[in-house]
């Protein structure tokens, strides 16, 4: 089974325009991604970083699993979102090289510890 470890603090989904200078920078944190795709634009940071006026979803929590994962590997995120789903958690996915990190509301983070443990995933910290 997995282990993983929260990350504090809250974080935020923003989407932002290609000319943003918000996603050329670091704006410091344990963690900070930036995706784009064609006509689309978004940042995940620290929900204290967030520009004024812009358009943002905050309340998550960063769950980090414990890699590296080799990139063979397959189920790695399904062990984690299939018990999240069951439970009625929606989630945010996120992967780096050795990892994934998968991104759950403040307010149904101890629900989603306790999916994540009753599959048999350890909580870390």
């Amino acid at each position: 089974m997995l282990r993983f470890r929260v990350l504090e603090p809250e974080l935020a989904v923003v989407r932002r325009d290609d000319e943003d200078p918000l996603a050329r920078r670091d704006p410091g944190g344990e963690l900070w991604a930036v995706l784009r795709t064609p006509g689309e634009l978004t940042v995940v940071c620290e929900a204290s970083h967030v520009p004024a006026g812009a358009q943002a979803e905050s309340g998550w929590m960063a769950l980090a699993l414990q890699g590296p994962f080799p990139f063979g590997a397959t189920g790695v995120l399904a062990a984690v979102a299939v018990p999240l789903a069951t439970a009625g958690i929606p989630i945010f996915a996120l992967s780096t090289f050795d990892t994934d990190v998968v991104l759950v509301k403040r307010a149904q983070l101890d629900r989603a510890l306790e999916a994540l443990r009753e599959a048999g995933h350890t909580l870390v910290t």
